[in-house]
């Protein structure tokens, strides 16, 4: 990401859910209350304006969004299912006893904003760059505040995770923790990926889990960004939001072993993908 700019993929991604709102069929798929939320808080926060916002939640805009799906075949309707199943794990791992949420690169996702009042007794934390999280920050505020919703700005390339989090009074070393790590896995290099296991294994307790999204590597070694790879590939490093790490799903279990997770043993490593990512739940 260019660092002094927000993230141009955070809003596309929102707007992208927006859209979503107004496909039908989607509002069985979205999770519930995601798209007003999100609606909202590009507003609020100044990330894109009501006009887009209006014309996002049109089905004109369905329309487009399909017609450039060929780029990257069922990533549009991908979105949700992957904020589905993300909320799903965060679900399942607060009634298993989590009590923190940590969501990296969480852009403007409206999880941790939703989710704080419903279960007032959890400490939902964000972590993203700087230039996004304030952007956030603005529209949460005018949105309205949880108390137990903590917005952290900063580049988790120039300061680890571990010293991120030890500073801060409200979180827990100990306690059993979701993690979140989605469309995010992607834009690291293979070396922060693999240190960014190892600091989120310190960071929490027995119990904890990791739930992320990565895409599967071509047997020419690039990450597989569907039948246009090149292009898609190219597109994201000239808007400066290259993909730097993939893993084949066959591998995925050793890489976690190495660095102190191990898949959910409820979810088997799968073949098949939504979209052009896969899903994936690492347990401590």
């Amino acid at each position: 990401m260019r660092k002094e700019r927000p993230s141009k993929t955070a809003r596309k991604v929102a707007l992208n859910i927006v859209t979503l709102g107004a496909k039908p069929g989607m509002e069985e798929v979205l999770p519930a209350g995601i798209v007003d939320a999100t609606a909202r808080l590009v507003v609020a926060s100044g990330a894109a304006g009501a006009t887009s916002v209006r014309w996002s939640l049109s089905r004109k805009m369905v329309t487009v969004y399909e017609a450039f799906d060929w780029m990257m075949p069922g990533q549009f309707e991908a979105f949700a299912h992957r904020k589905a199943f993300c909320e799903h794990q965060v679900r399942e791992g607060i009634g298993a006893g989590a009590s923190q949420v940590l969501v990296l690169g969480a852009g403007y996702d409206t999880i941790g904003w939703r989710l704080a009042s419903e279960f007032a007794g959890v400490e939902f934390f964000e972590i993203d760059h700087p230039a996004t999280a304030r952007l956030k920050a603005k529209g949460i505020g005018a949105m309205g505040s949880r108390t137990n919703l903590h917005l952290i700005a900063e580049d988790l390339g120039k300061r680890q995770l571990v010293d991120v989090l030890h500073g801060n009074e409200a979180w827990s070393l100990t306690a059993p923790t979701v993690i979140v790590a989605e469309g995010l896995l992607m834009y690291l290099s293979p070396e922060v990926v693999g240190t960014l296991f190892d600091q989120c294994a310190v960071i929490s307790g027995a119990g904890s889990r990791v739930v992320f999204t990565y895409v599967g590597t071509r047997s020419d070694g690039r990450p597989d960004a569907g039948p246009w790879t090149r292009l898609v590939l190219w597109i994201l490093k000239v808007g400066g939001e290259p993909w730097l790490w993939s893993i084949r799903p066959e591998e995925l279990n050793l890489f976690l072993k190495e660095h102190s997770w191990i898949i959910a043993p409820n979810l088997a490593v799968s073949a098949s993908r939504c979209g052009v990512e896969f899903f994936g739940v690492a347990m401590k």
